[in-house]
C-alpha cells in the first residue's frame, strides 16, 4: 500500500473555515517553537548583560536575510507542488520536492559563505560599535557554518504543507525549539564538564537543533514517498528548479527586504545608544512571537489557495483569503490587549537596565497596534505567491518597506525621536494594508477572467 498522503483532496472540497483551522492550528504550535529560537536566545543572552544583548540585536537583520531566503524558497516549493497536486500530477510533485531541497541547500550555502567572510564590514555598515564586534563574530561564525542545516527543514516542511500535512512540520519544528531551549542555558552558562561558551553557546544550540530537524524531515519525506530522485518522463532538474525559483526568488527577495529595512531602522536606533538597540532587538523578537498566528496563516493559507487555484475553484480562493484576514484582525487585537497588560513584566524578564526596560515598554505600547493590518499585508503577499504572481508580492513588499515603513519611521524619528519612529511604522502598515487588500481583489478577478 502506498504511504503517500491523500489529504490534499480535502483542500478542494471541505468548508473553508474548518479547513483553514485544521491546517493552521498545528502550524501555530510549530511556528511558536520556531520563533522560540530567537526569543529563548534573547532571554538567556540578556542575562549576560546589555552589550551581548545589543550585539545579538545587531545580528537579527543579517540572520533574517538568510532565513528570508529559506522562507522564499519554501514559498516557491509550496506553490509549485500544491498546484501539481491540485492537478493530480503526483510524480512531478515528488520530483519537484527533491529538486527544491537540493536548490535550497546550494543557494543558502553560497549566501552563508559570503556572509562568513564579510562579518566585519557588514556590521560596521550597520553602525555596530567596535566593542560589540567580538560578540557578533562569536555568534555569527557558528551561525553561518550551520545555515544549510536551517534551510533544509524549512523547505522540507513546505513540501509537507503543499501535500496538505501541517501537523508533521509542526512536530518537527517543535522538537527543534524544545532542543534549543534545553541546550541554550547549558551551552551559554556551562554545566559540569561543558564549558560556558557565552553568546557562542546560543549559536551552537541553534545549529544542533537544526541538525536534528534535517534528519527528521528527510526521513519522513522518504517514508511518506513525497520526494523522489526519479524524474517523470520529460521532466528535468533544471526545468523543475526554474519553476520553483520563478516564485521562490521573488518571494525570497520580498522577504529579504524586511531585514534590509530593519537594518536601516536599527542604524537609526543606534544613534540613541546601546540601550535603545538592545530594547529594539527585544521588541522585534517579541513582534515575531506576537505575530505567530499571522506567520502560521502565511504558511497554511497558500497551499489551500494554490490547490483551489489549480482546480479553478476561484470562489474558494476568495473565501479563504477573506476568512484569513477577518481572523487575523480579531486575533491581533486580543494580543495587543495582552501585551499592554503584561508589558512591565515582559520588560523585566529581558533586562534589569531601567533605560532598556523603558524603551521595551514603549515599543509594546505602540508597535503592536499595527500588527493586525501588518497581518493583512503579509497574508496578501503570501496569497499573491499562491496565485503564482511573485512579482506582485515583491512589489507589495517594496511598497510596504521602502515607500512607507522606512520613510515614515525616519520622519517620525525626526519629529518625535523613538516614539515617533514607532508611530511612523504603525501608520505605514495601515496605509499599505488598505492598498494590499484592494490590489489582491483586482488580481484575483483578472485571474478568473483570463
Amino acid at each position: 500500500m502506498s504511504r503517500t498522503t491523500s489529504a490534499p483532496s480535502s483542500l478542494l472540497h471541505e468548508p473553508i473555515p474548518q479547513t483553514l483551522w485544521r491546517l493552521t492550528w498545528p502550524v501555530i504550535i510549530g511556528v511558536l517553537t520556531l520563533i522560540s529560537f530567537n526569543v529563548v536566545d534573547t532571554f538567556f543572552i540578556g542575562m549576560l548583560g546589555t552589550d551581548p544583548l545589543a550585539a545579538v540585536s545587531f545580528t537579527f537583520p543579517v540572520t533574517f536575510t538568510v532565513v528570508s531566503l529559506s522562507i522564499g524558497l519554501g514559498i516557491g516549493t509550496s506553490a509549485v507542488i500544491a498546484r501539481k497536486r491540485g492537478g493530480a500530477e503526483t510524480e512531478q510533485a515528488q520530483f519537484d520536492g527533491m529538486v527544491a531541497l537540493a536548490v535550497a541547500a546550494i543557494l543558502v550555502g553560497l549566501l552563508a559563505l559570503v556572509g562568513y567572510f564579510t562579518i566585519d564590514p557588514v556590521f560596521h555598515a550597520l553602525q555596530a560599535q567596535p566593542h560589540l564586534l567580538p560578540y557578533i563574530r562569536d555568534y555569527m561564525e557558528l551561525w553561518y557554518l550551520g545555515a544549510v542545516l536551517l534551510v533544509m527543514p524549512m523547505v522540507g516542511n513546505a513540501v509537507l504543507r503543499a501535500n496538505g500535512d501541517t501537523r508533521t512540520p509542526s512536530l518537527i519544528m517543535a522538537s527543534g525549539g524544545l532542543m534549543n531551549a534545553i541546550l541554550d542555558p547549558i551551552l551559554i552558562f556551562g554545566l559540569g564538564p561543558i564549558p560556558a561558551l557565552g553568546i557562542q553557546g546560543a549559536a551552537l544550540a541553534s545549529v544542533i537543533s537544526w541538525a536534528i530537524g534535517v534528519w527528521l524531515v528527510l526521513w519522513y519525506l522518504r517514508y511518506k514517498q513525497l520526494i523522489s530522485f526519479r524524474a517523470p518522463t520529460g521532466a528535468r532538474f533544471v526545468s523543475s528548479a526554474q519553476r520553483i525559483l520563478s516564485i521562490g526568488l521573488p518571494a525570497a527577495g520580498a522577504n529579504m527586504l524586511t531585514p534590509i529595512a530593519m537594518g536601516v531602522v536599527t542604524a537609526i536606533i543606534a544613534g540613541y545608544g546601546a540601550p535603545a538597540v538592545a530594547a529594539f532587538g527585544v521588541g522585534t523578537r517579541l513582534e515575531s512571537l506576537a505575530s505567530v498566528v499571522v506567520l502560521a496563516l502565511s504558511m497554511s493559507l497558500p497551499p489551500l489557495i494554490s490547490q483551489n487555484f489549480g482546480a479553478h475553484a476561484f470562489d474558494r480562493v476568495a473565501a479563504a483569503y477573506k476568512t484569513a484576514l477577518q481572523s487575523i484582525i480579531v486575533v491581533q487585537l486580543a494580543i495587543y490587549i495582552i501585551l499592554i497588560a503584561f508589558s512591565p513584566w515582559i520588560a523585566a524578564a529581558f533586562t534589569d537596565d531601567p533605560e532598556v526596560a523603558r524603551i521595551i515598554r514603549l515599543f509594546l505600547y505602540i508597535m503592536p497596534l499595527g500588527y493586525g493590518v501588518q497581518g493583512i499585508i503579509i497574508l496578501s503577499n503570501s496569497s499573491f505567491n499562491a496565485l503564482h504572481q511573485p512579482l506582485a508580492a515583491l512589489s507589495l513588499s517594496i511598497i510596504r518597506l521602502f515607500v512607507m515603513f522606512v520613510p515614515l519611521s525616519y520622519l517620525g524619528a525626526v519629529l518625535a525621536d523613538i516614539p515617533g519612529l514607532f508611530w511612523g511604522g504603525v501608520i505605514a502598515n495601515c496605509l499599505t494594508a488598505v492598498f494590499a487588500y484592494f490590489w489582491f481583489q483586482q488580481r484575483l478577478l483578472q485571474a478568473q477572467t483570463s
